[in-house]
């Protein structure tokens, strides 16, 4: 062994004596890197690993595109500098709020994106007094399409973007936010907990967030009905029936949007399908985007379950169709029931949850002339399958254990939505419903609390805000058997696409009610 050799090894074997000199424990030298040894090198690798940043860091090349591209709601940026001792020791209290809502371990993904910039950094200097950094560390908050090539001044009385004041610790932040949100979230919240039903059944923004499950189920249905070449002629109609539905009263305006460019095209729409099912490729460069490009897939909200094969998109078309059903009128709700039911009969591709869903919609032997008893049938409908299923596994184990099946909602949810229980059928529970507190209750919680999770410039008109009329509707129904005709009315009938809307209106109110029942009876 050469000189320089046994000098390496002594100076290691010192550093790691007087590392270990404060430990009870005998040290070997004899094999510095063994098992059972200490190096300096493994101490500093530990250390890191146990330190993981969950806080997305930005500079000057990446601010704007990351929060261009983020689906999250809102964002906090944090400005700081890195020599500075109080962002240092506010650093692990800012880890540990991210920790809830960043990265692929989040138990909130999808709601905030926590990031930070260093603004001893030269790159950063600009940036920095674009947001009038004077005091480190300063959080910033707001939208994440309001800092894209923005900036922000504390003189500016009107912004989105706003100054925390109050989140020197991760308690407090915590608290702001909550404050901001109307939410209950807490810094031990665990992954998948604190999207139970029942543990936050008094916490609005639970539900107000699944508008992301909504549009992400729309997606996801879509996709489901183009993977497995659904469209048929036999089901033809009863697709563009559905569309029809979703283009004036889905919560979500890209997908209503979305839905009203594949009406105005469907022709070429199912030429183009069809064209690229025959090929094996695809043959043009038409890319049908139901509720635009940007929704996010595989981050469900409101109906993530605590494991892959739960909840996801089956809760998520049932929050969809209860959606539907909380905004049709009266003159709707039967064209509505139609076109739910035969949209399920015809692409839900689960046979026996197809067959059940539609053996419930066969039994219904008057139609429906008033939107509450839609809305009532489709929640007692629900029910059913809740209770069909919360037998079948229970028995064979295959339910979430953190999401069992319940007649909903909650007598916690709503209390008075309960009269009282009485024991019915060898000892089985029975409700007895306050049916007028339970259609309040599901119009408020499914037609009032959604929120978008993001801001479409383009749609400059705000959309439905109070309805639009029966006749909207019912006078286009005549039109599923000729899709052209039924997407130009549906491209006029969806608000939102400027001045064409009302005058299309004022047309479809002047006509008599006697046309409006021949349409309904045509469906």
């Amino acid at each position: 062994m050469s000189s320089v050799s046994i000098i390496t090894l002594l100076i290691i074997t010192l550093l790691l004596y007087i590392c270990d000199a404060s430990s009870s424990s005998p040290i070997s030298v004899s094999a510095p890197f063994g098992i059972g040894s200490r190096s300096i090198l493994r101490s500093i690798v530990d250390d890191k690993a146990d330190k993981a940043d969950y806080v997305v860091e930005l500079n000057a090349t990446n601010f704007d595109s990351v929060l261009k591209e983020t689906t999250a709601t809102y964002a906090i940026v944090e400005f700081f500098a890195h020599w500075c001792p109080a962002c240092r020791n506010y650093k692990p209290h800012y880890e540990k709020v991210a920790k809830l809502f960043n990265g692929a371990d989040a138990v909130h993904p999808g709601i905030i994106l926590l990031t930070r910039v260093d603004c001893a950094v030269k790159i950063n200097t600009k940036l920095c007094d674009k947001y009038s950094v004077g005091y480190f560390p300063m959080l910033l908050w707001g939208p994440p399409s309001k800092f894209v090539s923005s900036g922000w001044d504390s003189k500016q009385e009107q912004s989105e973007i706003r100054p925390i004041d109050d989140g020197r610790t991760a308690d407090l932040l915590l608290n702001w936010i909550n404050k901001q949100m109307n939410s209950s979230y807490h810094l031990d919240d665990e992954k998948y907990e604190s999207n139970h039903p029942q543990s936050n059944a008094s916490d609005p923004g639970q539900i107000a967030r699944a508008i992301q499950d909504i549009e992400e189920a729309t997606s996801v249905a879509f996709d489901i009905i183009l993977d497995h070449k659904m469209i048929k002629s036999e089901t033809q109609a009863s697709l563009v029936k559905f569309f029809q539905l979703l283009v004036i009263h889905h919560p979500s305006r890209r997908c209503r949007k979305g839905t009203a460019e594949i009406l105005v095209d469907f022709d070429g729409f199912l030429a183009y399908k069809t064209e690229t099912a025959s090929s094996g490729e695809e043959v043009a460069p038409r890319n049908y985007q139901i509720c635009g490009e940007d929704v996010p897939r595989g981050h469900w909200m409101f109906c993530r379950g605590s494991k892959n094969e739960t909840r996801g998109f089956s809760c998520g078309l049932w929050v969809l169709l209860h959606s539907l059903s909380v905004r049709v009128d009266d003159g709707e709700s039967q064209m509505a029931f139609t076109a739910i039911c035969d949209f399920i009969h015809s692409f839900f591709i689960c046979e026996e949850c197809r067959q059940h869903f539609y053996n419930m919609c066969s039994s219904v032997s008057n139609p429906f002339k008033k939107a509450r008893d839609f809305v009532l049938w489709l929640w007692n409908a629900h029910n059913k399958v809740n209770d069909r299923l919360m037998k079948d596994e229970e028995s064979l184990g295959t339910g979430d254990p953190k999401f069992p099946k319940i007649i909903w909602p909650s007598r916690q949810l709503c209390p008075s939505c309960y009269l009282n229980r009485s024991k019915k059928n060898g000892g089985k529970s029975h409700i007895d419903w306050d049916q007028d507190e339970v259609y309040k209750f599901l119009i408020g919680y499914y037609g009032k609390t959604h929120t978008p999770l993001y801001k479409d410039k383009e749609l400059l008109v705000e959309e439905r805000a109070d309805g639009v009329q029966a006749e909207d509707l019912s006078a286009i129904a005549h039109a599923v058997v000729v899709p052209v005709g039924a997407a130009l009315a549906i491209a006029v009938a969806s608000c939102g696409f400027g001045a064409l809307t009302c005058f299309w209106r004022q047309r479809q109110k002047s006509r008599k009610y006697k046309y409006q029942r021949h349409s309904l009876k045509k469906v």
